[in-house]
């Protein structure tokens, strides 16, 4: 029943989602949307910098000792304050190295701050809701937002003078509003009270927590980023369409690794042997293809079936036909890594996984971006990196001691 609960939500958000994406994507130009869609990427990795990653407490307590949660949400709230200025200097960093000559501060900033202060806190409050078991309220509120997102993609298309700049405004009242919802109606009822003396011996694992967060995002999204700056914006637009559906074959996924990491959790271990880890992994690389596939049916005799600008980046669809694959069980080992406790070993794999990507990404994009050869070379590339990240996650596995049982944390973003 839990996991019908979080695949009914991941389901009614991939759809809402879909329709979102297939609206801004057609809305905008295509150099546009590749600004947006990096800029969007560089604001989810440096929200893992809000609270110095103080949320990784607050979700261990609220699983197994609600009765502190108000006092890690005071803490969490006055960390958050004291990360605005790292943030920002990061966030001044990331725009002089990659968006100053291409994006005008003002729509840099008001995306960053959708990611950074709005869907943050969301998430924030789903993972709290999790952690209390109150899955069906967290599900609840991921449609929520998704919705706004996409109410303020359709007004969006019908103001008629579609631009970023424009959009960047109605992206962050979207986002800011379901931030407020989720505040006023989705968080439990708490009394906040700040306990100093609760949050140093916390604050190692903070840290931990979120220096493990940046390196995913970071891992999951630096690809983007190198596309903008070796290739241009237009390039870089068709690569966010492109992974964009990628994507979206993940939901199921992170679905079924959600439960997977909290049964790991529960029993210590994954049994079954390396037949059953194959099984899963087949099981996990056959829906990921299938998803792409399906949307590759669909375009075949309908090619303007998803809009102008997505049904030009269709013929990106086929060549890259492994990519969600590889890149969907390099996620899932990274979740089994977690489940196990590994998190320092998780780290150093995804810096490894992160360099190489980086490396060959932009091998590729430097050698075939006048052409359109990058999208097949992308199954190679991915296929690398899984192959580092499979090697390396089950040898580790296969040395770890067994842990006690811990505490699972929710699905991704």
């Amino acid at each position: 029943m839990t996991y019908l609960t979080i695949l009914s939500g991941s389901a009614g958000r991939l759809v809402i989602s879909l329709v979102y994406f297939l609206i801004v994507a057609n809305t905008l130009t295509l150099g546009e949307f590749g600004l947006f869609a990096t800029a969007s990427a560089s604001g989810l990795i440096l929200s893992r910098l809000l609270a110095f990653g103080f949320v990784s407490p607050v979700y261990r307590v609220a699983t197994v000792k609600p009765r502190l949660l108000g006092a890690y949400l005071a803490g969490f709230a006055g960390l958050a304050c004291l990360s605005v200025p790292v943030i920002l200097l990061a966030a001044a960093g990331v725009y002089a190295a990659l968006f100053a000559d291409r994006l005008a501060l003002l729509p840099f900033a008001l995306i960053i701050g959708a990611e950074i202060v709005g869907w943050r806190l969301v998430e924030v409050v789903a993972i709290v809701n999790n952690g209390l078991r109150r899955f069906r309220e967290a599900a609840l509120l991921v449609i929520v937002g998704s919705s706004l997102r996409t109410l303020a993609a359709i007004l969006f298309y019908l103001y008629g003078h579609a631009s970023l700049a424009i959009w960047a405004w109605a992206y962050l009242a979207a986002t800011l509003a379901t931030a407020l919802l989720a505040l006023a109606f989705f968080l439990p009822k708490l009394r906040w009270r700040l306990a100093h003396r609760l949050y140093p011996r916390r604050m190692a694992d903070a840290l931990y927590a979120s220096a493990a967060e940046i390196v995913f995002y970071v891992q999951a999204e630096l690809d983007k980023l190198l596309v903008l700056a070796l290739a241009g914006e237009r390039t870089a637009g068709l690569y966010a369409i492109a992974m964009r559906v990628v994507d979206l074959t993940a939901m199921p996924v992170r679905s079924f690794n959600q439960m997977l990491v909290q049964k790991i959790m529960q029993e210590r271990g994954l049994g079954g042997g390396l037949g059953r880890r194959a099984l899963i992994e087949f099981g996990i690389a056959l829906i990921s293809v299938a998803g792409l596939a399906a949307i590759i049916l669909l375009l075949k005799p309908f090619p303007g079936a998803l809009g102008r600008n997505v049904s030009e980046a269709a013929y990106l669809f086929l060549p890259m036909l492994l990519v969600p694959a590889f890149r969907n069980l390099v996620e899932y080992h990274a979740e089994l890594l977690y489940a196990r406790e590994l998190t320092g070993s998780r780290i150093a794999l995804l810096c490894a996984v992160t360099a190489l990507k980086a490396a060959l990404v932009s091998w590729v994009m430097t050698r075939f971006s006048a052409g359109d050869a990058w999208a097949l070379w992308l199954n190679a590339v991915f296929g690398l990196v899984y192959i580092l990240s499979a090697a390396v996650t089950y040898r580790l596995l296969a040395t770890a001691p067994r842990t006690a049982p811990s505490i699972a944390r929710p699905a991704g973003r």
